[in-house]
């Protein structure tokens, strides 16, 4: 039966309305089990030459069920199209070979090499070992020959040329031993989240086509030092000839942040030489591709790993060391040269974003080239491209390019690569984040920033958490976070508040020393003006119904909070520091007390006891979750019970959630879903009532 022109028409506009309702109504809110499934990207490379370029790069799934993280290699044509994974194999930190005909990858504790066909991309064969060491391997680079692996091992400093039967000997041994008694000799016994124990990391080369390795840093001291992550402490010249690196060599490490830059022969025909003078911490070591200087980040005070992070230039012909960031007042993060070593282009935070620069050698020029949250530049070998890894409140990192013009400007703002969420993030609702400025403290401009919750009403009102963030020099902007995540925060049906107060890094390095010998102070001002400041101007919000939640400086000042005002319906505050004076004997990186309270308590108990919570708690009325984990040793978790105690005795109504699995941070995805879940309880419980 033929159906009349009309109703065709109609019942064509009836189901396309319907999909078109379908497709623009609101994504439901997000949920734990969402964020879960985001992949984590990062660690982008550029394959070499000039035909048919590649970019690898890592990703990380999770999987709640069985409670893992598993990171597999994944790439994507340069010029852009699909991005597919390299592997089914669990692997990192992936690396092309200087012909780009192989691709080195950490699997396990080993590393790896494959061979790799540029033509389609993707490997061919089967990874064969390169290292097969008892103490494992790590942090891999090729050397330019090709047929040599830089990486690093934990040693025995006393096994010598990290002779492998001794450290498999040494490792048995007291894996067999029953009495598992540790005796101490030094300062910085632990660490983070670990007992430090008599290894120390050391850099190694491999021949590949032998086997053999050398220990290219014997000795007590570690190489590369304690990192958290970021940039390579270490690099090799363009000939080979030559490694650069970065060692703490200080008596007392737990009182130094003085990380020196040291050279030598790459074939150990010459003992390492000191080039570094500054007495702060210097680190990230980067010859430039014409091999003429070594680029790193300098810190000029001794003892403040929050000092400016400058970008200084060591010229391996004069050995002068000139500063080339003197025309900004702001850290830089991750940098890499140009290919014709004419440029550095580098990170830098600013008002909530991660610029990109391009900086001119050895001028100095420094120009912006886009705003936003950016990461881990790297520049194709022709000069064209610049990719690196980018996120924001909406969404965690995924691989970008730009075309780099002639002059080293970018033609236009970066383009997505890896697309590896669009699918998921498609199923819910990310609200955008909204920044307001404010006078803080002292009539300071100070920033802060708002996320509304899914099926916003303006005439509705709504609670608030208010987050608070660490470090004290740290900073909330336009980017993702699993730990602490502002989306999943709102999606319960909050407001979400953050403000950078005093300590905050991105606007000058006055503004992050203020918080020096002032935890309380202006800071806690700033905070509290800023919430003031957002009640008054927007209306939806519910301010008898607000929580206070932080971590790390952020649990202290949460601490400081409940003790000097009742404004907030309930307080979280996860591994704070409670008692300065305690703290002070049970943490590891000593130099960040001894800095941030002007000595050590018995030289300056005034300002250890001016800024404690725990003297101040008499005044203490808030209901406050307790979260505190076992190995913690930055803050010691008996921070965490002697708030609990004291709310408990204080019959403040209060909980406490304890991890005795977990560190500074709680990582383990069920550990994490438990905390996002014990935390959401405790807020709704105050303020939904």
């Amino acid at each position: 039966m033929q159906i009349p022109f009309i109703r065709y028409m109609a019942g064509i506009l009836f189901f396309a309305n319907a999909f078109a309702q379908v497709q623009s109504a609101a994504p439901r809110p997000m949920t734990f089990a969402d964020m879960m499934s985001l992949r984590r990207l990062g660690d982008p490379v550029i394959s070499p030459g000039r035909d048919n370029q590649w970019v690898l790069y890592s990703a990380v799934d999770v999987s709640l069920a069985q409670n893992t993280r598993q990171s597999h290699l994944w790439i994507v044509p340069l010029a852009g199209g699909n991005a597919k994974p390299l592997s089914a194999a669990v692997a990192e930190r992936g690396r092309f070979s200087p012909d780009g005909k192989s691709i080195l990858f950490v699997s396990g504790d080993q590393i790896n090499v494959q061979p790799f066909n540029p033509d389609v991309g993707e490997l061919t064969g089967d990874p064969k070992p390169a290292t097969s060491l008892s103490t494992g391997a790590d942090g891999a680079l090729w050397f330019p020959d090709g047929r040599h692996i830089l990486f690093t091992s934990e040693v025995y400093p006393d096994c010598l040329n990290g002779d492998d039967v001794c450290n498999k000997s040494r490792d048995q041994q007291s894996a067999r031993d029953k009495v598992k008694a540790r005796i101490f000799t030094h300062l910085l016994y632990r660490h983070w989240n670990a007992f430090t124990g008599a290894k120390r990391s050391h850099l190694f080369s491999v021949d590949l086509a032998s086997g053999a390795t050398r220990d290219l840093t014997p000795g007590d001291h570690d190489v590369p030092p304690f990192s958290l992550g970021g940039q390579d402490f270490y690099a090799l010249s363009p000939d080979g000839k030559e490694i650069a690196y970065t060692s703490n060599i200080d008596e007392v490490a737990a009182t130094s942040t003085n990380n020196e830059i040291f050279i030598e022969p790459a074939d150990g025909s010459a003992p390492p030489k000191k080039i570094s003078v500054a007495k702060g911490s210097d680190g990230n070591p980067l010859y430039s591709p014409d091999g003429r200087y070594i680029a790193w980040r300098s810190q000029e005070r001794a003892g403040y790993e929050s000092d400016r992070f400058r970008l200084v230039l060591y010229d391996r012909r004069s050995s002068a060391i000139t500063e080339l960031t003197k025309g900004i007042d702001r850290w830089v993060n991750a940098f890499v040269w140009s290919p014709d070593s004419k440029r550095i282009y580098f990170t830098s935070d600013d008002k909530g974003e991660a610029p990109l620069y391009a900086m001119e050698v050895p001028s100095g020029k420094i120009t912006e080239l886009m705003r936003k949250d950016n990461d881990e530049p790297q520049v194709s070998g022709d000069g064209k491209t610049l990719v690196f890894s980018r996120m924001s409140a909406q969404f965690p990192t995924e691989i970008y390019k730009a075309e780099i013009t002639p002059d080293g400007k970018l033609a236009k703002d970066g383009i997505n690569l890896s697309h590896a969420n669009d699918k998921v993030l498609a199923r819910f609702y990310t609200a955008p984040l909204e920044q307001f400025w404010f006078v803080g403290a002292q009539k300071a401009r100070v920033q802060g920033f708002l996320i509304k919750p899914p099926d916003f009403d303006a005439g509705k009102q709504y609670p608030v958490k208010f987050l608070i963030h660490g470090g004290p020099e740290g900073a909330w902007g336009d980017s993702w976070s699993f730990r602490w995540n502002p989306q999943l925060f709102a999606a319960s049906g909050y407001v979400v508040i953050m403000v950078n107060p005093r300590g905050s890094v991105g606007y000058g390095q006055k503004f992050i020393d203020d918080v020096n010998g002032d935890w309380g102070g202006r800071a806690y001002v700033d905070l509290m003006r800023g919430l003031d400041y957002a009640e008054r101007h927007y209306p939806y919000i519910a301010k008898d119904r607000e929580c206070v939640l932080g971590a790390s400086y952020g649990g202290y000042m949460v601490d400081w909070i409940i003790t000097q005002t009742h404004r907030f319906r309930c307080a979280v505050t996860h591994d704070g520091m409670f008692n300065p004076e305690s703290a002070y004997g049970d943490t590891e990186e000593l130099w960040f007390n001894e800095w941030e309270f002007k000595g050590e308590p018995w030289t300056n108990r005034a300002l250890y006891r001016k800024w404690s919570p725990a003297l101040h708690a008499a005044n203490i009325k808030t209901p406050t979750l307790v979260v505190h984990s076992q190995l913690d040793y930055r803050l010691d978790v008996s921070e965490g019970f002697q708030l609990f105690t004291t709310l408990q005795r204080l019959k403040v109504p209060s909980k406490m959630l304890y991890f005795p699995d977990e560190g500074h941070w709680v990582l383990k995805p069920q550990n994490s879903q438990l905390w996002y879940k014990t935390v959401d309880e405790w807020c709704d419980q105050w303020t939904k009532k």
